[in-house]
């Protein structure tokens, strides 16, 4: 009986631990949606800005208006490109997570098959005690009725 209170202890640690697993996937998960919204809204900002900026320059424009709008522009594209980096990193923490969650499930699922096997065992070894048992006692009285046909029959002789 302890090793099966052993694997319901491990099988409890385990689902905690998956449940741990699984909650810190879903922080991680809003983490990325966090980062995919920022990366979206500078991508759409940029595209705002660059479509203002070529209606604007149609009318008319300086050497100086270009410049600033072309450094602003690769400012923009580098903070796009960082933000893409953030993301990427996202995505690994994403995976990592979800593998995490994987193999907790994984172990999880393991430790109840064992169990289930090891409850069967014991399940299959009681019922053979039992019929060892009744095997025992049916035995016994048979050598008892028997004894006792042999001593009536000696008393009749």
């Amino acid at each position: 009986m302890s090793a099966i209170k052993s694997f319901l202890l491990a099988i409890e640690m385990a689902t905690r631990k998956r449940d741990e697993a699984n909650q810190a996937a879903m922080q991680v998960q809003s983490g990325h949606l966090f980062a995919q919204n920022q990366l979206t809204q500078l991508e759409t900002y940029a595209a705002e800005t660059e479509s203002r900026w070529t209606a604007a320059a149609q009318i008319s424009t300086s050497p100086e208006l270009m410049r600033h709008h072309y450094q602003f522009m690769g400012r923009l594209h580098h903070a796009i490109g960082l933000q893409q980096g953030v993301l990427d990193n996202e995505n690994r923490k994403m995976e990592y997570a979800k593998r995490l969650v994987l193999e907790a499930e994984f172990r999880l699922v393991s430790l109840k098959q064992v169990l289930k096997k090891k409850q069967a065992d014991m399940t299959i070894l009681q019922s053979r005690r039992e019929q060892k048992q009744m095997d025992e006692f049916a035995s016994l009285r048979s050598r008892q009725l028997t004894d006792r046909y042999l001593v009536e029959s000696d008393h009749e002789h």
